[in-house]
């Protein structure tokens, strides 16, 4: 078939669908203009608006049919094919929206406000069906990883509600405990404040044992007589009675150490004590055993452990210094053995023992900075 026929064929083809056009609107002019109520006018307009749109619909088919029976190449008949079916959907689309247009102008407002709330319900559910079937066909798409990235995400949230839940019926568990599960938590939190106390309580003791407190509680003598105590008075009657009435500042049983008798002397007499102790002949503590320093923070002391064979008997002698000049008689000239616990009390806490026969640092060296074992000692070096 030549292109000119084709071209006569569309054209018939145009014009009929314009007369039927033509011939539907017309018949709506006519039956709008009839006197009926405002119902039976929409009914009628519908009808008649169904019986074009079936109109048109069957003299497009029927033109389809013609043309598919021509006798075009396959090509050519697809073409037009495609053509006359896009043509009839353009044509029902702006038919469609006409008689909306239409009804829309003619309805009262609550009418058009439920036709409104309609059409937006079924274009909101069209868009949540066409939105779950995307996802689900994105889902079949989807990677393996990205599957797995998914399902750990939705793990955690739901751990994460779950760990909330849990929380909220431990609270409303608590409210509701029994009298003796409260009683146990509370015991519990008791038995934490009392141990955070006792150490803090054991922290405070310990800096107290640095002062003249720990010495007094050693000189508090208990109720029952220490079978040293007739040693100590004998001891003391015989200082007294060849040093001095003063010579002594306190003398004391010492409970926590034995119950060795304990002499605290005047800085001024406390050579001429040792020396008394060293050489009298009825108490003879020719031996020294022990000669340390401490830093009490308040002063320095030094104490001495003696100990005489002919007696069968220890004692103690104390002595108090200044902290700021600790200076004292060395016992080296009484007692060899003083010689080194002497030294080290001079090398680590800085008292200096007048008349000593070669006073020096015997664990450090000459040029080191501080002593060690005074209680504000920062070292020189902070590498060391």
């Amino acid at each position: 078939m030549s292109e000119k026929e084709d071209l006569a064929k569309q054209k018939a083809a145009a014009a009929a669908k314009a007369k039927a056009a033509a011939l539907a609107k017309k018949q709506a002019k006519e039956e709008e203009a009839a006197e009926k109520p405002e119902g039976e006018i929409d009914a009628a307009k519908q009808k008649a608006a169904a019986a074009a749109k079936a109109k048109a619909a069957a003299l497009a088919k029927k033109q389809a049919k013609e043309e598919e029976a021509a006798e075009k190449p396959e090509g050519e008949m697809d073409i037009a094919k495609q053509k006359a079916a896009a043509a009839a959907k353009a044509k029902a689309a702006a038919l469609a929206r006409k008689q909306a247009k239409e009804e829309a102008a003619e309805k009262p407002e609550g009418e058009m406000d439920i036709a409104k709330q309609k059409a937006a319900a079924a274009a909101k559910a069209k868009a949540a069906a066409l939105a779950r079937k995307q996802a689900k066909e994105e889902a079949g798409e989807k990677p393996e990883g990205e599957i797995d990235a998914a399902k750990q995400k939705a793990a955690a949230a739901a751990k994460a509600k779950a760990a909330a839940l849990a929380r909220k019926q431990a609270k409303e568990e608590a409210g509701e405990k029994p009298e003796g599960e409260i009683d146990a938590v509370k015991q519990k939190a008791a038995a934490k404040a009392k141990a955070a106390a006792a150490a803090k309580a054991k922290s405070a003791a310990a800096a107290k044992k640095r002062t003249a407190v720990q010495e007094s509680e050693e000189a508090d003598t208990p109720s029952e007589i220490s079978p040293n105590q007739s040693k100590l008075d004998q001891i003391v009657s015989a200082i007294e009675s060849h040093v001095g009435q003063g010579a002594l500042l306190e003398n004391y049983i010492n409970r926590l150490s034995k119950d060795v008798p304990t002499l605290v002397a005047n800085p001024d007499t406390y050579f001429s004590i040792a020396k008394f102790l060293r050489y009298d002949e009825q108490l003879d503590f020719s031996y020294l055993s022990e000669l340390h320093g401490t830093d009490f923070e308040s002063h320095m002391e030094i104490y001495v452990h003696l100990h005489s064979f002919k007696m069968n008997q220890s004692v103690a002698l104390k002595v108090k210094l200044d902290r700021d000049t600790p200076v004292i008689p060395s016992l080296v000239p009484l007692w060899s053995g003083a010689n080194w616990p002497e030294c080290e009390a001079y090398d680590l806490l800085g008292i200096n023992f007048y008349e000593h026969p070669d006073l020096k640092r015997i664990l450090l060296g000459e040029d080191w900075k501080g002593y060690p074992l005074r209680k504000d000692y920062e070292p020189y070096d902070v590498e060391v």
